[in-house]
């Protein structure tokens, strides 16, 4: 019996880096967790324990920290390309860099109305998410979100669905809609500003979202990515997560009480996972 490897990578995860950036009159924070994953010529360390190729994890690490200590960190984008063009152009053993980048929000505290120059708060669950990949011959770069909650309260309902001898689903016209956004969208150039395209990609998916009069989360779904498409020429795809944080209907007519769309508990589990994938033909 023969056998092959027929692939192999290998790398960093959990490198958490936080930068603090002393200006004049405040101080800057930013925390950004990295992955590093390299593929390339480490057959050997597999099939006969040569480790000449492998470039240790902990190097990348230690590289992640090195680096982060000259970059502005102006936006994730730059500072994972940064990263992959060093390991890629240092390592001729690598054929293929792939870096992940997720920003955690932190914005300044206000103190006497006014935002303060070294305190700073968590600015929720929301994350700014980047993979940046390289090649010989190409760079690709994906910006996203993750983790960011959003709701409205009315213009969401979900109905004439298709229905089997285990539905106990009603018809709603009427419903509060929760989701937790998680977004990833293709670039098709690598020489944008990146801070000001995710800001403008992030205001159409809101957009859409608080606006659409929605039919069901695919519907809505659909929307927020056609939105985008039509919008941010820079992108030519987009994935969009919206798993369902389900607020259901309390029935208060055991207290004589009517409930018209006011009282509802939310559950956690299980939830409806709705994906979807947006592309230029």
């Amino acid at each position: 019996m023969s056998i092959k490897l027929s692939s192999t990578s290998y790398g960093k995860s959990a490198v958490r880096v936080m930068k603090l950036t002393k200006h004049a009159d405040w101080h800057e924070i930013k925390e950004v967790d990295v992955r590093t994953l390299f593929e390339g010529e480490f057959e050997e360390a597999h099939t006969i324990g040569d480790n000449t190729n492998v470039l240790p994890t902990d190097t990348q690490k230690n590289t992640v920290f090195a680096l982060a200590k000259n970059h502005s960190l102006n936006t994730i984008e730059e500072f994972g390309i940064h990263l992959a063009k060093h390991f890629h152009d240092n390592n001729p053993q690598i054929h293929k860099v792939r870096v992940e980048l997720s920003q955690k929000q932190w914005v300044q505290m206000l103190a006497d109305g006014k935002p303060h120059p070294e305190a700073y708060q968590r600015g929720g669950n929301e994350k700014w998410t980047a993979v940046i990949e390289l090649t010989a011959d190409s760079m690709t770069v994906q910006s996203g979100i993750s983790d960011l909650l959003i709701l409205k309260t009315t213009n969401s309902g979900f109905s004439n669905f298709r229905r089997d001898e285990y539905t106990t689903l009603k018809d709603t016209e009427d419903r509060i809609f929760a989701t937790s956004l998680t977004a990833l969208w293709d670039y098709n150039s690598s020489d944008l500003d990146f801070g000001k395209t995710r800001k403008d990609i992030q205001e159409h998916l809101l957009t859409s979202f608080a606006n659409h009069k929605s039919l069901s989360v695919q519907h809505t779904l659909y929307d927020m990515g056609t939105r985008v498409l039509n919008h941010a020429e820079q992108v030519n795809k987009i994935d969009i997560d919206m798993p369902n944080k389900h607020h259901l209907l309390v029935n208060l007519s055991p207290f004589d009480l009517a409930n018209d769309n006011e009282i509802f508990v939310v559950t956690e589990d299980p939830y409806g996972e709705i994906k979807g994938t947006l592309e230029r033909k």
